[in-house]
């Protein structure tokens, strides 16, 4: 049986790097926490995405703040999707505990309360800086996946952007693309029947009731000016640190198709904004999606293959992933073979598809001479978890149970005073809460309609005019020139002859 010692050389050497690191806490034998036998993550491969999972209350958002704070301090900007609205104590420190002090106190590190620069987003009502995008930004393809259209449907969608292109007609929200499937098939009918072939009307009213719906989801806020710019997430404060932007997500729960609206436009665009960084040494950007589930449930299998493509190409970009959820098989397995770093904090096993699931979740880790992983993902306590990365050649760590480090800042949220007195200290929120409403496709097709709508006006008032110009005729050369006089005058010129 392998002694303590060995496992102690086991850990450290599986967990060795040469380059920056993060240290998310010390490996556990049994109940025992080894001090001082760390377990770092190199910064260099943090870019191969993650999972963060566990049953409620099994300690997943004090890891991810702890993961999002170690990251800040390394100057390396962080993204939080807030589902839950717990993530907002990350600016203040925290008030420290004995019970904390104790804990670092087994794991080998000292303690020091911290606090972090955060800056607060939001795409819905909520108080914070507001992230728009373009419909024009979103494109065709990616506007078709969401609304989960038909071929005939996209091959629509694609022909009317390419109207707008050529006709310089902006799309900015989703009133301007209304705008432009109503012109379609009605004042518009036949003037892209000549240069683009016939649109089914059937079709445009397929489209506009699935936009409609997604704006009833709240997307009519999301879709505007003005656009977000991804640079902004990659700032950094004037002591180096990164800036950790908190989205709220809290009012958003039960609407599943806005949040993976947003969250497949925010890859999209980042992959196609940030330049290649090759095997860089660090990160540009780490994300956190939590409550990830909200974006794989009831996703069509075009939306899923889209995500699929992001993941396994942004990481070149220099931009890690990191799915927050209860199990991981929340995660489709396309995706979840994607991530390099596992996180798993206890699971709970009641019935027994539970400890099926239990089986099939041990199975996605390194087998191990020191863990009966099965049986420890039952017996975690709060606050410990089984951990697997890579090293900095790629290869995978050991696995090793963990005490993690306790957050540096506060583990609850801030005071309806202080989140206001944080809204305030943006040095973004003036420059994206404006409220835009540029001149575009809504406002330029009703003034062309308008225009129609008056020449065919000014037709009939014409025609008019030349029906009233020969009611107004002399009555008596109306009478003259008549059908009826003039068959009269020759049946009395005939008789006359005839005589």
């Amino acid at each position: 049986m392998p002694t303590k010692n060995e496992f102690i050389d086991h850990i450290n050497s599986g967990y060795a790097t040469k380059g920056d690191y993060i240290t998310l806490g010390a490996a556990m034998l049994g109940e025992e926490t080894i001090t001082n036998s760390f377990i770092k993550i190199p910064l260099k491969t943090i870019n191969r995405h993650g999972l963060i999972a566990g049953a409620t209350g099994t300690g997943k958002t004090k890891t991810l703040q702890i993961f999002a704070e170690n990251l800040s301090e390394n100057g390396i900007p962080v993204l939080l999707m807030d589902v839950k609205g717990d993530l907002s104590g990350l600016a203040k420190p925290s008030p420290g505990h004995p019970k904390i002090d104790e804990r670092h106190e087994k794991i080998g590190l000292p303690f020091t309360a911290k606090n972090f620069p955060v800056e607060i987003l939001t795409i819905s009502k909520q108080n914070g800086t507001r992230l728009r995008a373009t419909v024009s930004e979103f494109g065709p393809t990616l506007l078709s996946k969401i609304l989960e259209l038909s071929d005939v449907q996209s091959g629509i969608v694609a022909i009317l952007f390419q109207y707008c292109d050529d006709n310089k007609l902006p799309l900015l929200d989703l009133k301007d693309f209304k705008k432009v499937l109503q012109f379609a098939t009605q004042d518009g009918k036949k003037e892209l029947e000549v240069s683009y072939g016939r649109i089914s009307t059937a079709s445009t009213g397929s489209i506009l009731r699935k936009i409609v719906a997604l704006e009833q989801q709240g997307a009519d806020l999301f879709f505007g000016e003005r656009s977000f710019e991804v640079e902004d997430l990659t700032r950094i404060d004037e002591n180096g640190r990164g800036i950790i932007s908190i989205l709220r997500l809290t009012d958003i729960q039960d609407k599943p198709k806005l949040f993976s609206t947003f969250m497949l436009q925010l890859l999209a665009e980042i992959y196609s904004t940030f330049p290649e960084q090759g095997d860089s040494d660090r990160p540009e950007l780490v994300l956190f999606i939590d409550e990830a589930h909200l974006i794989f449930d009831n996703a069509s299998k075009a939306l899923l293959d889209q995500i699929e493509s992001i993941v396994k190409l942004i990481r070149s970009k220099g931009i890690g992933i990191y799915f927050v959820t209860q199990n991981p098989k929340d995660i489709p397995a396309d995706v979840l073979s994607q991530l390099g770093l596992k996180i798993q904090h206890a699971l709970r096993a009641f019935t027994a598809k539970d400890r099926k699931a239990i089986k099939l979740t041990a199975e996605n880790y390194p087998d191990s001479s020191y863990y009966d992983t099965a049986t420890e993902l039952t017996q975690l306590g709060i606050g410990e978890a089984l951990v697997s990365a890579l090293s900095e050649k790629g290869r995978p760590t050991p696995l090793a149970k963990t005490m993690l480090r306790a957050p540096m800042s506060r583990m609850d949220i801030l005071s309806p005073k202080e989140l206001e007195d944080l809204l305030h200290l943006s040095r973004i929120a003036t420059k994206y809460n404006e409220e835009i409403d540029s001149k575009s496709a809504y406002e330029i097709l009703n003034a062309k309609i308008e225009s129609i709508n008056n020449i065919e006006e000014v037709k009939t008032q014409q025609k008019k005019q030349k029906s009233t110009s020969r009611s107004r005729i002399n009555p008596i050369l109306k009478v003259v020139t008549s059908a009826t006089f003039i068959r009269g005058v020759f049946g009395i010129l005939n008789k006359v002859f005839k005589k």
